[in-house]
């Protein structure tokens, strides 16, 4: 390596899917190959422990250049310190600055898509850059729902509610109509759908999150639904949090009639049921049709770049950033790995294609997640959200199987979740080396 090579550290959060790292480092080789002055060192770690391992390494005086972390840390990432107690990460709006190309590279940050464009965008800036995007979505089994008489996939709880009901009746009926995990995710999402404040700062949008209440009337429609649905043994439960493969059995062994999941998992279900034989339904996650129906969970990672860098690696970073999403690119993300086209270049180059038209079940997400108008202002940015998602958990498995009393249960988790906030408010936004414990990532 020459003494004139500018190396850019990129951290990713690596997940259990193939073609995940192949393409990344597909992507670095290329970009070197386009601009030789560069290397791109790629470094790959889980997920769940990317937040603390860059925290360690920015107190030790040798952070990355970029780190893309899970859309549900990225108030780990603003909370995270360099060795003089700075902020570690700059926003990438700011740092381009208005200009359309860097390094020769066209900046797509503008073309985002407005859910997860807005999604990371604090006191008016985009602070990173998104990859990859998912949101969760609502699995259908047509064969089986066309037996049971049941013409349409539901929309609202009502109809999941009928469609269940039916399924239970017919012939040869399943042991259950539906299922999903146990998993935090989900009630992001339901809340989200609903509108939900439950955080002040508009759920941490506008402020740090001081105060919670995780006992109003939105998420106390959805758990007595949920606790209601099993009690009438329409909903699997597995008797395990985040018990997600246990449910895609279920479905693709046709168990249940109905299963909520990621839109990762769009692929692998599609798949599972031209297995098994029979026709299946993807769509949004049904909603409460009591209330309008607002927005969505936004999952999947947004890259992060470091502040504090020399002109010359900062606007290498920057470049790469916008190589891995442009339209060619953001497109093959798309077809190898699952994520959502994150760019509009994206979602129009893949339909110009053809793509959408054989595969239509790839569609959904996009068409879901740009139909709300409102839908990024409502999802939750706060930074002990690891360990409120798992106080939840626990709650709703209390309801489903010690027949909990939802308003005692979710005023007791409220309680917790109060108590988590403020502690990590107290712990991990001060100067120093962040614990493990503020850096935590479950679900």
């Amino acid at each position: 390596m020459s003494s004139g090579t500018v190396v850019i550290d990129a951290w990713f959060s690596l997940y259990p899917f193939p073609g995940f790292v192949e393409t990344l480092k597909k992507r670095a080789e290329e970009f070197e190959r386009a601009h030789p002055r560069y290397r791109v060192e790629v470094k790959t770690t889980y997920w769940q422990r990317l937040p603390e391992e860059v925290s360690e390494a920015a107190y030790q005086g040798h952070p990355p250049t970029l780190a893309s972390y899970y859309s549900g840390a990225a108030q780990l990432a603003r909370d995270t310190l360099d060795r003089a107690g700075r902020p570690l990460f700059t926003s990438v709006q700011r740092a381009i600055g208005g200009r359309t190309e860097i390094l020769g590279e066209p900046v797509v940050l503008h073309d985002v898509v407005a859910p997860a464009r807005a999604y990371y965008t604090f006191g008016g800036e985009v602070t990173s850059m998104p990859m990859t995007l998912s949101t969760m979505h609502m699995y259908a089994n047509l064969t089986m729902l066309r037996r049971a008489g049941v013409t349409q996939v539901p929309r609202t709880w009502a109809e999941v509610d009928a469609a269940c009901k039916a399924v239970a009746n017919m012939a040869g009926a399943p042991p259950y109509g539906i299922a999903w995990a146990n998993d935090g995710k989900f009630f992001q999402h339901v809340l989200a759908q609903q509108g939900a404040v439950f955080a002040n700062g508009h759920n941490g949008r506008y402020g740090r999150v001081t105060t919670i209440d995780l006992a109003g009337p939105e998420m106390m429609a959805f758990v007595t639904w949920w606790q209601r649905l099993h009690r009438e043994g329409y909903y699997l439960y597995t008797g395990r949090v985040e018990d997600w493969e246990p449910t895609f059995r279920a479905f693709a062994e046709q168990r249940v009639a109905l299963r909520f999941s990621s839109s990762f998992d769009a692929r692998y279900m599609v798949e599972a049921a031209a297995a098994a034989g029979f026709d299946i339904a993807v769509s949004p996650v049904p909603h409460n049709g009591d209330r309008p129906y607002v927005g969505n969970w936004i999952g999947g990672d947004s890259i992060w770049v470091a502040d504090g860098l020399d002109e010359a690696t900062r606007d290498g970073a920057l470049a790469f950033t916008q190589y891995l999403n442009n339209p060619a690119n953001a497109a093959e993300w798309h077809r190898v790995y699952g994520s959502s086209p994150v760019t509009n270049a994206a979602i129009a180059r893949l339909a110009d294609e053809g793509w959408f038209a054989r595969y239509p079940h790839f569609q959904v997400a996009p068409y879901q997640l740009n139909s709300t108008a409102h839908q990024p202002t409502y999802q939750a940015v706060l930074g002990p959200y690891a360990h409120v998602q798992r106080a939840l958990m626990r709650a709703v498995e209390d309801l489903l199987i010690h027949e909990a009393d939802p308003a005692v249960r979710f005023a007791e988790v409220t309680a917790e979740g109060q108590r988590l906030v403020d502690e990590y408010n107290a712990r991990c936004t001060g100067p120093g080396l962040r614990c493990p414990t503020c850096l935590h990532l479950d679900s």
